[in-house]
């Protein structure tokens, strides 16, 4: 799959201002030579202050320019929210302009200002218009930002572009549809990922699963006719300071029918072809890591297949023998994620980890608990692992909230005919499918239910609408400041 470049994702520096659009960061505005306005213009700003106004905007015809007042008393972490979504409006305002450049000046005593901002703008003017020739029109003008701050380093701002070029990448994975993203081409993405950037990327195929006795992978993958794939990507540089890898799991569900217990509701496919977003994020996790050259020795395992009805489908009622030796009795065929990552996470422990992190499109119950607002979380990590991880989402707004596994959870897996079954009933759905995969593990462990934010139906500020890419920029957060 080839991906357009974006020149935003390289957001540059520059050393003052010229007269292109220019966006102002400031808590008390105070007039400057440099800024380029006339006294009218001036005054209209005055103006709109003594109005309280938190944003300003003022078209001079040849340039836009934004004053945006920072409430800096707030949580610091709601102030570069706030200031990311300030930029995705004023990326909105630029290309109804027709402006192709921006300048950003940061009056205030934090870098972090600038590159939020930056990094609302730049996501906000994501697009995916591969397969439309007839918006061409449509296309964004915004081609480049140039940041004025001489707090801002140069590695923040390679890092940043690192970050946004990796989301935005996981959001042309999620938006691709199945019939030109199937199981074997989201394996050769990575592929590709893996020589661009610097990690190693091997790619099971079916016999291969099959030796390996992956029941839960090829069960799920009856009912296609293409194979399953088991993405294997490996970065481990000589300087790594973990001397345990930290693995990645993502579910690569390429497209979920929901198996012979066919989806019931209305337009409840149309979206499906999304269910591989936790495989994305992994996937582009890894690009990040690589490309940043960060010091973290980071494994990915990427179970891959579509969940179809056709064929010799596996049935309700059917028992699976998963690759550990251990068996489930199969009762719904739309709980099919949990199949695939079960074998994963068995897999991973030939590994001995220092955490392994799955993300997956899992349950319709994560999204009905907290919406598309965060991340259902929980696991066996250790409280300092949590918290760090904890900071990071704080800090990119991609927020973990922990549910329990409790015990009685595990009770509602029970079967009465193999070792457990693959759903729990009607209560506490996200966390049982969370318990079910606890079974499967023997190291400290976070299972990231991403089924809310991963696409959405809607435009929300710079997460756009369908695939945002959600968990790339809070995982590439969390290993840059391991």
């Amino acid at each position: 799959m080839d991906t357009p470049p974006n020149p935003l994702y390289m957001i540059k520096k520059a050393s003052k201002p010229t007269n292109t659009s220019l966006v102002i960061i400031t808590e008390t505005y105070r007039e400057h030579a440099s800024y380029g306005l006339n006294k009218a213009q001036n005054d209209y700003i005055k103006s709109e202050l003594k109005r309280d106004k938190k944003f300003i905007s003022l078209n001079a015809l040849d340039r836009l320019v934004c004053l945006v007042i920072a409430d800096t008393k707030k949580d610091h972490y709601q102030s570069l929210e706030s200031l990311r979504k300030t930029g995705s409006s004023i990326c909105d305002a630029l290309n109804a302009g027709a402006y192709t450049s921006v300048q950003i000046m940061n009056e205030l005593g934090s870098a972090d200002y600038s590159l939020a901002l930056s990094e609302g703008m730049a996501l906000g003017n994501y697009q995916f218009l591969r397969h439309k020739p007839s918006a061409k029109k449509l296309a964004n003008t915004l081609k480049d930002i140039f940041v004025i701050d001489p707090k801002v380093k140069d590695a923040q701002l390679s890092a940043l572009s690192v970050a946004i070029e990796a989301t935005c990448m996981a959001r042309d994975l999620v938006n691709e549809p199945v019939n030109l993203l199937n199981a074997e081409g989201l394996a050769d993405a990575f592929k590709k990922m893996g020589k661009q950037s610097g990690f190693k990327v091997e790619v099971l195929n079916k016999a291969r699963i099959r030796q390996l006795k992956m029941g839960g992978l090829l069960s799920v993958n009856q009912g296609s006719v293409d194979p399953p794939t088991f993405s294997i990507m490996e970065y481990k540089p000589k300087n790594a300071k973990n001397k345990k890898p930290y693995v990645l799991v993502g579910k690569g569900v390429v497209y979920d029918t929901g198996g012979l217990s066919l989806k019931p509701t209305p337009n409840s496919m149309d979206m499906m072809k999304c269910d591989m977003a936790g495989a994305a994020a992994v996937g582009c996790t890894l690009y990040a890591i690589a490309k940043a050259k960060l010091d973290v020795h980071v494994i990915g395992l990427v179970p891959a297949t579509d969940n179809r009805p056709g064929f010799n489908a596996f049935a309700p009622g059917d028992i699976i023998t998963m690759m550990d030796g251990s068996t489930v009795e199969m009762l719904n065929s739309d709980a099919e994620g949990r199949m695939i990552l079960a074998d994963a996470l068995h897999y991973a422990k030939r590994y001995k980890p220092e955490l392994v992190i799955d993300l997956a499109t899992l349950t319709g119950a994560a999204m009905a608990a907290i919406g598309p607002y965060g991340i259902v979380c929980m696991g066996t990590a250790s409280d300092e692992q949590k918290s760090k991880l904890a900071v990071s989402g704080l800090r990119m707004h991609e927020r973990l909230v922990e549910f329990p596994l409790w015990d009685e959870y595990g009770e509602l897996m029970k079967s009465d005919i193999a070792d457990q079954k693959n759903i729990g009933g009607p209560l506490g759905g996200a966390i049982t499918a969370g318990k079910f995969l606890q079974k499967f593990t023997d190291y400290p462990y976070m299972h990231f239910d991403i089924a809310g934010p991963a696409f959405l139906s809607g435009k929300d500020s710079y997460r756009g609408k369908g695939g945002t890419g959600y968990g790339v920029r809070l995982l590439f957060d969390f290993f840059s400041n391991l």
